[in-house]
C-alpha cells in the first residue's frame, strides 16, 4: 500500500494550492479528486473571480489577504503566466448597508488606500454604471480577478514538479485515522499517509461527518450577456463590480472575452441536497433577477444570453471560513465552508493547511476560522 507524508482530498481551488506547498516544502503527497481539475462540477470554475483587500466581511481577513496578494505573485513567477489582474473594484450600497461601511472600516484599520464616491461621482467616472438613488459608492484600486482555471492549473502543474502525484477521476469512500497514520479508501484502492488535508468542497458534510457541521450547499448561477457598448470593455477602464440593493447583492466584471460581461448574484440560491446531481440548466427565474440588475444599473448590456454555468456555494452558519485541525484527529486539518468568498484566499490557504496538518499550529491570524466558534 502507497504510503506518504500527507494526502490531500481534493484538488481544486484550496486543496491544489496545499498539494503544492506540501511538495515545496519537499513533503511526498498526493492529491486525489473525483474529477479532473480544473473542471466545472465544483466551485472553482467559470472564468474569474474577485480578489480585494477591503473586506467588508471582517477586517480579520485582511492579514491573510496581504499573504495572499504576495503568494498569487509568486505563483505567477513560478508558472510564467499571468494569473492576477489589478482592475480595480467599485461597491455600491446605502451608506448604513453592510458591504460599504465594511469596506471602510477593513480599509481604516489596516491602511488600505479607498476612494470614497458619490452616486453621480461613480456615474461620471464609468458612465456604463448606475448608481441608484441612496447609494453611494467606495472605490478599491489594488482589487481585481484571478483566472480561476488557470490558478487551480498553475498549482497543480507547479505542485507536480516539485514531485506531487495526482490521482484524478477516484472517489473517496472512507476514511481513518490514528494518531500516527491516516488510511484512504478509494476507488482504485487504499493509501496511507502520516498527515491528511481534507478540501472536499460542496462534499465536505459527507467527508468530514463525524464533525457534524451544519453547512449547506447552494447552487449559484454565472451569466454572461453580450455587451455591444465599449463602456463595458476592459480597455475602456471599466471596473468590477458590486451592489448591495434591498433585492440582494450582485457583482459582475468588464468583458473579459467575446462572452461578454459576466454577472451573478452573491446572495440567495437554490439549497442542494447532493452535489453530484445538481440541475446545470437556466433558470428563470434566476436569470431575470440578473436581468433586472443589469437594466437597472448597466443598461446598456443586452439582454442576450452568451453563456451560462453554475457552481457551488458551500455556507457555514455565520459565513465565515471554517479552517482548523480535527477534533479528534491533531493529525488532520481542513478547510470547509467558504461560503461563496475563499476562492482568492487559495495560497495562504493551502499554507495554513499545511502548517496545522506538519507543524500542529500556524503563525497566521486564523482565530475567526476556528471550528471551536461553533462548538
Amino acid at each position: 500500500m502507497p504510503h506518504y507524508d500527507a494526502i490531500v482530498l481534493g484538488a481544486g481551488g484550496i486543496g491544489s494550492a496545499a498539494l503544492y506547498e506540501l511538495a515545496r516544502r519537499g513533503a511526498r503527497s498526493i492529491g486525489i479528486d473525483r474529477f479532473h481539475p480544473p473542471h466545472d462540477r465544483g466551485s472553482s470554475h467559470g472564468q474569474s473571480r474577485v480578489i480585494r483587500q477591503a473586506y467588508f466581511e471582517h477586517p480579520d481577513y485582511v492579514p491573510l489577504l496581504f499573504e495572499a496578494y504576495r503568494m498569487w505573485r509568486e505563483l505567477e513567477q513560478t508558472c510564467g503566466r499571468s494569473l492576477f489582474h489589478e482592475i480595480g473594484l467599485i461597491q455600491l450600497g446605502p451608506v448604513d448597508g453592510v458591504v460599504v461601511p465594511g469596506v471602510l472600516r477593513s480599509a481604516g484599520e489596516h491602511g488600505l488606500t479607498v476612494e470614497s464616491m458619490s452616486a453621480a461621482d461613480v456615474e461620471r467616472r464609468w458612465p456604463g454604471l448606475h448608481a441608484g438613488d441612496g447609494l453611494v459608492g467606495v472605490y478599491e484600486p489594488r482589487a481585481g480577478y484571478l483566472l480561476v482555471e488557470e490558478c487551480v492549473r498553475a498549482h497543480l502543474e507547479a505542485a507536480q514538479a516539485k514531485g506531487a502525484e495526482l490521482l484524478l477521476d477516484t472517489e473517496v469512500l472512507g476514511w481513518s485515522a490514528n494518531g500516527h497514520e491516516v488510511r484512504v479508501q478509494t476507488t482504485r484502492g487504499d493509501f496511507q499517509a502520516s498527515r491528511l488535508i481534507v478540501t472536499a468542497g460542496a462534499w465536505a458534510t459527507k467527508v468530514l461527518s463525524d464533525l457534524s457541521m451544519k453547512l449547506s450547499v447552494r447552487r449559484k448561477s454565472l451569466f454572461w450577456f453580450d455587451s455591444p457598448s465599449t463602456k463595458y470593455d476592459l480597455a475602456s477602464g471599466c471596473p468590477i463590480y458590486l451592489y448591495e440593493l434591498s433585492e440582494g447583492v450582485f457583482y459582475g466584471f468588464p468583458k473579459l472575452d467575446a462572452r461578454g460581461i459576466k454577472a451573478g448574484e452573491h446572495t440567495g440560491g437554490i439549497v442542494v441536497s447532493d452535489p453530484l446531481s445538481v440541475d446545470r440548466e437556466i433558470v428563470a427565474s434566476e436569470q431575470m433577477a440578473i436581468e433586472q440588475f443589469l437594466k437597472s444599473h448597466l443598461p446598456e448590456v443586452s439582454s442576450r444570453v452568451t453563456d451560462h454555468t453554475v457552481c457551488l456555494y458551500t455556507m457555514s452558519p455565520d459565513e465565515h471560513f471554517i479552517v482548523d485541525r480535527h477534533l479528534a484527529h491533531a493529525n488532520v486539518a481542513f478547510a470547509a465552508g467558504l461560503s461563496g468568498h475563499g476562492f482568492k484566499f487559495g495560497p495562504v490557504l493551502g499554507r495554513v493547511l499545511v502548517d496545522l496538518a506538519l507543524d500542529g499550529g500556524t503563525s497566521l491570524p486564523i482565530d475567526i476560522l476556528s471550528l471551536a466558534r461553533f462548538t
